[in-house]
């Protein structure tokens, strides 16, 4: 409580679909003239396939560009809601969606086309828009702010119509990251799947007055895991009196769970490795730890200090590569939040479906292996080291720390203390269920022996 991270898509071989396009490309330019002037473009939806662009070019992730557009757009509530739900919608079911409209388009298709199509396929065939409704407002969109061929737009958005259903295209997921999610939780992974499909509440780590101050602003306060609450806000967080006052935090309860497998960190020195935006550490200096926030990127020091200005807090920071030893620094108590693929993040993060490879994984679990060793190094006798990533991904988890303990017998596993949220075992460690808006997170919590 606060005081008291794709691959390509398929390229279009369908050639019957390439006259089709162009011949109704070429009739949509020589009729321009005399068309009337198109009504304005509904915003939401332009700032929608805007932010979709950008994420599907590998430009931004969707939460920092989506809170960028809104920020400088100032749309209503109801025009805010409608353009985020069109962007995570689009990008959590986008395998299924770009496999059905690839083989419509051609190669050379602009990506804002392709941005356009995708926000309207899922109004269409996933939100339940009537059909007549989305090919109206698209093609007027493709119109009005340029992005695409308005015939094209008609064309498509009327013949595209969801497939047979079969396990991939019911959970949007490739065949190989089914796998994964099944050998991770076994019979309940079908639930935990279709639950990464939906939208993803708002956890806030909140003091009494923080809940207090929402509530008196007409939000909805409801209780969560470990202590972290869900909260239905009656206006933008940053703008709400809890968030300036340092009241609230967003944290997931899955990410507040690795600062938990510390146990009691009260007025002990705590070393917060990779720690990003200092998250975690404005956690650990909640509860007492006296913190010391390490990361490659001094531009995430920066971000973390504002953040706990605001929350009333302090913390140090030291900008260190974890690939290299840390030689002057040590502590009984070391959290390394190592960075990963963010698999079990895909409700909050879906563009990340987009970019994972079993590549990509590798390249992760290698650089994790490199960084483990570092930060065990740092701990001082008797004291834990909890290693976490938040990804479901073996590798990255049980393979990082298997390998790690049978290089170092200075260091055996301990049980993960009670996390108040629903686990499954994992070798050394556990992996958090990744349903009802809880990420997937693997933590591990190791002793060094005396």
């Amino acid at each position: 409580m606060i005081r008291s991270r794709r691959p390509q898509p398929s390229k279009a071989s369908a050639e019957n679909s390439r006259p089709e396009t162009d011949s109704a490309s070429a009739s949509a330019s020589r009729s321009e003239k005399f068309r009337p002037r198109p009504e304005q473009a509904n915003p939401a939806r332009e700032l929608a396939v805007r932010v979709l662009l950008r994420v599907l070019a590998g430009e931004a992730y969707a939460a920092s560009a989506l809170d960028s557009a809104l920020q400088a757009a100032r749309l209503p509530g109801r025009d805010s809601g409608l353009a985020t739900h069109i962007v995570y919608g689009s990008l959590r079911y986008a395998p299924l969606l770009q496999s059905l409209l690839t083989p419509m388009l051609s190669e050379e298709t602009h990506p804002k086309v392709r941005a356009l199509l995708l926000a309207g396929a899922f109004e269409k065939l996933i939100l339940g828009t009537p059909a007549h409704a989305v090919v109206s407002e698209y093609v007027n969109l493709a119109r009005a702010a340029r992005f695409a061929p308005p015939a094209l737009v008609n064309a498509v958005l009327r013949r595209v119509a969801l497939p047979p259903e079969t396990e991939e295209t019911r959970t949007a997921l490739p065949a190989w990251l089914i796998d994964v999610y099944r050998a991770a939780y076994g019979d309940h992974a079908p639930v935990v799947m279709a639950d990464l499909l939906t939208p993803q509440p708002l956890w806030l780590s909140l003091s009494e007055a923080g809940e207090r101050l929402l509530e008196e602003e007409g939000s909805e306060v409801f209780p969560g895991p470990n202590s972290v609450r869900r909260v239905a806000l009656a206006r933008p967080l940053r703008e709400s009196a809890a968030y300036v006052q340092g009241e609230a935090q967003p944290i997931n309860p899955a990410s507040l769970a690795c600062v938990d497998a510390l146990g009691d960190v009260s007025s002990m020195p705590v070393l917060d490795l990779a720690g990003g935006m200092g998250i975690k550490a404005a956690m650990l200096a909640a509860r007492g730890a006296d913190v010391t926030s390490v990361d490659v990127m001094p531009h995430k020091h920066d971000a973390a200090r504002t953040n706990l200005e605001r929350l009333g807090l302090r913390a140090k920071f030291i900008t260190h590569d974890l690939t290299m030893p840390l030689d002057v620094l040590s502590a009984p108590l070391v959290l390394l939040d190592a960075p990963c693929t963010g698999s079990g993040t895909l409700r909050s993060h879906p563009e990340i479906k987009l970019r994972l490879t079993p590549q990509a994984v590798t390249q992760m679990a290698a650089l994790q292996a490199r960084m483990l060793p570092h930060a065990a190094a740092a701990v001082e006798p008797g004291g834990v080291l909890v290693y976490s990533v938040c990804s479901v991904m073996p590798q990255e988890g049980r393979e990082v720390i298997g390998a790690f303990l049978d290089a170092h017998p200075e260091f055996v596993p301990e049980p993960v203390p009670d996390l108040r949220l629903p686990t499954v075992p994992a070798g050394a460690g556990v992996l958090t269920v990744p349903e009802d808006g809880i990420d997937g997170f693997f933590i591990a919590r190791l002793r060094r022996l005396s």
